[in-house]
């Protein structure tokens, strides 16, 4: 798959679009979802220009895999949550609606759905 520059996220990426920023730094960006499923809902994501999984370069993968588990466990914290789900998709055929790679995390408690 080619990658798109005008897909929402290298749109936010760029400053184009506005969002609620939770982390950044040179290689990756986290923001809260725009549609959460949870309080806390955020996405973080690479910087660099990737579909999916298969087409992100090690380095940046592992970059961005840094801030999914620092973040996960800032969520987790921040909410009192007693766990966090951490959801990733590839392709339109698992879910993927927005072609750059990304991570949810979802912090989640006991009992509520």
């Amino acid at each position: 798959m080619t990658y798109d520059d005008t897909n929402i996220f290298a749109r936010i990426i760029r400053g184009e679009l506005p969002c609620h920023k939770v982390w950044e730094d040179a290689s990756t960006l986290a923001f809260l979802d725009i549609m959460p499923m949870t309080r806390g809902h955020t996405l973080v994501l690479p910087k660099a220009r990737a579909t999916s999984i298969y087409d992100v370069s090690g380095d940046d993968l592992q970059a961005t895999i840094a801030i999914v588990r620092r973040i996960a466990m800032a969520a987790k914290s921040a909410f009192a949550a007693d766990g966090v789900t951490i959801q990733q998709f590839n392709e339109a055929a698992s879910g993927q609606s927005v072609f750059h790679l990304h991570f949810h995390i979802l912090p989640r408690w006991t009992d509520v759905p």
